[in-house]
C-alpha cells in the first residue's frame, strides 16, 4: 500500500518541536506504560487475598490484558497509520486511564478483569510511538529514539515494581496502592494534548472490521478453552470445543487477511526467511516474558510452611528480589544499539534468548534459596532488556515507512498473543499440578513452567539463527 503523504505538517510544529517530542513527552508515555505492567506484579498475591482470587486465577490478571491487547494493537496501529498515530495515541492513553481506575477501585475480582480488558491498548502505545519516531527522524536517529523508548520502559518497569511494592507497605491498602498508576494514567492524557505532533504521511485504506471481529473471537475462543481446562481437563468437550473453534476462526481469519488489499495484519510482510523466524521468535518471546510474570511473584510470595517452597515474601520484598533483574533489564536495553552494532542484531537476539533458556533453566533446578533466583533474575533482566531493545529495530525496517505502525503492531501482536496464550495455558498447569492437600500449586508446576518458559527460549534463538537478512537492510520481497 503506497502512503498518501500530506502537503502541510499536521502539527504546526517545526522539526526541533517534532524532535523534541519524539524523544520527551513520547518518553515520559513509555515511562508510565512500564511502570504500570509491572507494578501490578508484586501486588497479585495481595489483589488475590482481597478479592480471593487463587494463584491460577491471578494469571488472568496478566492473560485478560494481553487477550485484549492483541485485539487492539493491531487495530490501534492501522487506525493510526489510516487517521494519525498521535490521533490514536491520545485514545489510548484515555481508555487505559480508565481501565486503570476501575482496577483500582475494583469491588470484585470480576470487576478487574473488566479493567485489566480496557488496559489492552496499553501495548498499542510503543507501535505508535515507534510510527511517530520513524515518520519524524532519519534512519539513525530513529534507531536511538526507539532505543530511549524501549529503555524508558524498562526504567518504568523497575520502578513499578520497586515504587508499588514501598507504597503497599507504607499504605497498608492495595486499594491505595493501586491508586497511583491510576494517577500517572490520567495525568498522561491531558499532557498527550501539549506538543506531540501528528504523522505527516498517512496511509490510504479502510478499517478491516471483518478481521478485528475474527481475530477477537478466535482469541476469546482460545482462552475459554484454555480456561476450562483447570477444572474440566484436556480432553473434555468444554475445553476442545472452544479451542477447536478458536482454532478455526484463526483459519478463516487468516483466509480473509491474505486475500484483503488493506488487511487488519500484514500475514504476507511475515511469510518468508527474511521476516517469518523474527515473528515466530516474537511469539515465543511473549509466552515467556509475559507468562511467568504472575506465577514467579506467586512463587515468591508462597509461605513454605504450609507449600514446602517459596519465601513467604512481602509485595515490596517481592520488588526487592526482582530488582537486580530490572536494573540489568534497563542496561541491557540501553547496550542494544551498542552491541548489535558490533556482532549484528541477529546475533544479539540469539544470545540474548540462549541467556534467557539458561536463566529459566536455572530457576527450575535453583529456588531453594532467594538470593539463588534474585542473582539468576538479574542475568535474565539483562538478556530480556536486549531483546526488547533488538526486536522492534529489526521488525520495522522490513516494512514500508506508510505502514510502520501496522508492521510494530502485527510484531506487538505476535508477542502478546504469545503471552496471552501462556498466561491461560500456565493457569491450567498451576491449578492441575497441585500440593498433596490440594489447596495450592505445588513446586512441581512451577519447574514445569520454567522449563516450558527455557524451551521456548531456545526455539527463539533458533528461529532468529535460521533468519535470512541482511543488517539494516528490510526484509527480501515476498
Amino acid at each position: 500500500m503506497s502512503a498518501a503523504p500530506t502537503t502541510q505538517n499536521p502539527s504546526g510544529t517545526g522539526t526541533g518541536a517534532s524532535v523534541k517530542a519524539v524523544v520527551g513527552l513520547l518518553v515520559l508515555f513509555e515511562f508510565v506504560s512500564g511502570f504500570l505492567q509491572m507494578g501490578m506484579v508484586p501486588l497479585l498475591p495481595k489483589i488475590g487475598d482481597r478479592l480471593g482470587a487463587t494463584d491460577s486465577d491471578l494469571s488472568w490478571v496478566v492473560a485478560v490484558q494481553l487477550l485484549a491487547a492483541a485485539v487492539c494493537v493491531p487495530a490501534f496501529g492501522r487506525l493510526g497509520d489510516l487517521h494519525g498515530h498521535r490521533l490514536l495515541l491520545r485514545i489510548s492513553l484515555a481508555t487505559v486511564a480508565a481501565g486503570t481506575c476501575l482496577v483500582a477501585l475494583a469491588p470484585s475480582f470480576e470487576v478487574l478483569l473488566l479493567g485489566r480488558v480496557l488496559q489492552g491498548p496499553l501495548a498499542a502505545l510503543l507501535p505508535l510511538e515507534i510510527a511517530l519516531v520513524r515518520d519524524r527522524l532519519p534512519v539513525a536517529l530513529a534507531r536511538r529514539a526507539i532505543a530511549r523508548l524501549v529503555g524508558a520502559l524498562t526504567v518504568g518497569s523497575l520502578l513499578g515494581a520497586l515504587v508499588m511494592g514501598a507504597a503497599d507497605e507504607a499504605l497498608g491498602d492495595i486499594r491505595l496502592t493501586l491508586l497511583l498508576p491510576a494517577v500517572l494514567t490520567v495525568v498522561c492524557v491531558p499532557v498527550s494534548f501539549l506538543s506531540v505532533p501528528e504523522s505527516r504521511r498517512l496511509a490510504a485504506g479502510r478499517v478491516d472490521l471483518p478481521g478485528i471481529a475474527l481475530l477477537g473471537a478466535a482469541m476469546i475462543g482460545l482462552l475459554l478453552g484454555v480456561s476450562a481446562a483447570e477444572e474440566k481437563g484436556w480432553l473434555g468437550a468444554p475445553v476442545l470445543g472452544p479451542i477447536g473453534a478458536g482454532a478455526v476462526l484463526l483459519a478463516v481469519f487468516t483466509a480473509v487477511e491474505l486475500r484483503r488489499a488493506d488487511p487488519l495484519l500484514d500475514l504476507r510482510a511475515m511469510r518468508g526467511r527474511g521476516s517469518a523466524p523474527f515473528y515466530l521468535a516474537s511469539f515465543l518471546f511473549g509466552v515467556f516474558f509475559f507468562g511467568s510474570q504472575a506465577p514467579n511473584a506467586t512463587f515468591w510470595a508462597a509461605d513454605p510452611a504450609e507449600t514446602g517452597y517459596g519465601f513467604g515474601l512481602s509485595a515490596l520484598s517481592i520488588s526487592l528480589m526482582s530488582l537486580p533483574g530490572a536494573v540489568c533489564s534497563v542496561v541491557g536495553s540501553t547496550l542494544t544499539a551498542r552491541i548489535a552494532g558490533r556482532t549484528g542484531y541477529r546475533r544479539a537476539l540469539v544470545g540474548a534468548f540462549t541467556l534467557v533458556a539458561l536463566s529459566f533453566g536455572s530457576f527450575a533446578v535453583l529456588h531453594d534459596a532467594w538470593w539463588q533466583m534474585s542473582l539468576t533474575y538479574a542475568v535474565l533482566g539483562f538478556a530480556v532488556g536486549l531483546a526488547l531493545g533488538a526486536m522492534p529495530t529489526v521488525v520495522v525496517e522490513a516494512g514500508d515507512a506508510s505502514r510502520s505502525g501496522v508492521a510494530t503492531a502485527v510484531y506487538n501482536n505476535v508477542k502478546t498473543l504469545g503471552g496471552a496464550v501462556a498466561g491461560g495455558v500456565f493457569a491450567s498447569v498451576l491449578g492441575t499440578l497441585l500440593t498433596a492437600d490440594g489447596e495450592a500449586p505445588g513446586e512441581r508446576a512451577y519447574v514445569v513452567l520454567w522449563l516450558v518458559a527455557g524451551a521456548c527460549a531456545l526455539a527463539a534463538a533458533g528461529a532468529v539463527a535460521l533468519a535470512h537478512r541482511e543488517e539494516g537492510a528490510p526484509a527480501a520481497a515476498r
